[in-house]
């Protein structure tokens, strides 16, 4: 019996000196107060549009700048309006239900007549120079306005300067 008693104390020693397992325990949950949404685990498409901005009133395009100027009694487009004509003329080729007036003006100068039949050379300079480029015959009009819509109404060189000009206008705008 005593061997009973002291197997049964040499059990219980060895086993209050073993190790027991330490349970883990799962990290501590954090509570997000941002007023962010949970992300989502599904992924879906967009359904925004990109915006679209009509390069015809976009105020960074070269389209919507729309005056060819002329040196005194012109009619030819100087080189420097070359850019804005040949933008102006891609728009057309690229938009073939697109369609434009160019309206021919001058200054005060000179008789009616004269300045009508002038600021009509210079309105068919610039529908000239677009069909040259690929612009359609068919989508540009002429009109001219002599001396009758100053952009300027004053009566020295600096207003003359601003009225001698073809305006590109484009039809429902």
């Amino acid at each position: 019996m005593k061997t009973i008693v002291a197997s049964s104390l040499l059990i219980a020693l060895l086993a209050a000196c073993s190790s027991t397992p330490v349970k883990e325990t799962p990290p501590a949950r954090v509570e997000d107060r941002s007023t962010a949404p949970p992300p989502s685990t599904q992924t879906q498409p967009s359904t925004q549009q990109p915006v679209t901005v009509n390069p015809l009133r976009d105020p960074n395009n070269v389209l919507s700048k729309r005056s060819v100027y002329f040196d005194y009694d012109e009619f030819s487009v100087k080189d420097e309006f070359r850019p804005l004509v040949q933008a102006h003329a891609r728009y057309l080729t690229q938009n073939n239900s697109a369609r434009m007036t160019v309206q021919g003006n001058t200054d005060e100068r000179g008789s009616r007549e004269y300045n009508l039949a002038l600021g009509q050379k210079r309105a068919e300079a610039v529908k000239r120079a677009m069909t040259v480029l690929g612009a359609g015959d068919r989508q540009i009009e002429t009109i001219s306005f002599g001396e009758e819509k100053p952009k300027s109404p004053g009566h020295d060189e600096s207003a003359w300067a601003q009225n001698r000009r073809g305006d590109i206008v484009y039809q429902g705008e």
